[in-house]
């Protein structure tokens, strides 16, 4: 491998806020903000959804939708409303 073009791996936490889940993994994204997990300090990532807020993991059904895409899929094609 080449040496200083790959990024830094270090540990990190990942946190969804929705679900108030914290896990820490490996991984190549860093942050300013940091955070006191396990003993250790390491950089927080927020994430929208984790396996404990996403509907198919859980077993609620929710939709989350942060961007408003389903709305906007609505408003092209209003005629596809659930016909088929």
């Amino acid at each position: 491998m080449k040496k200083h073009i790959h990024p830094a791996y270090q540990q990190v936490v990942f946190r969804d806020r929705g679900a108030g889940y914290l896990f820490r993994t490996g991984s190549t994204l860093t942050s300013t903000e940091v955070i006191d997990f396990e003993g250790g300090q390491y950089p927080v990532i927020d994430v929208d959804i984790s396996v404990a807020s996403h509907p198919f993991w859980n077993g609620r059904d929710r939709i989350v939708d942060t961007e408003g895409r389903v709305e906007r899929f609505r408003r092209r094609y209003p005629a596809a409303g659930g016909r088929r």
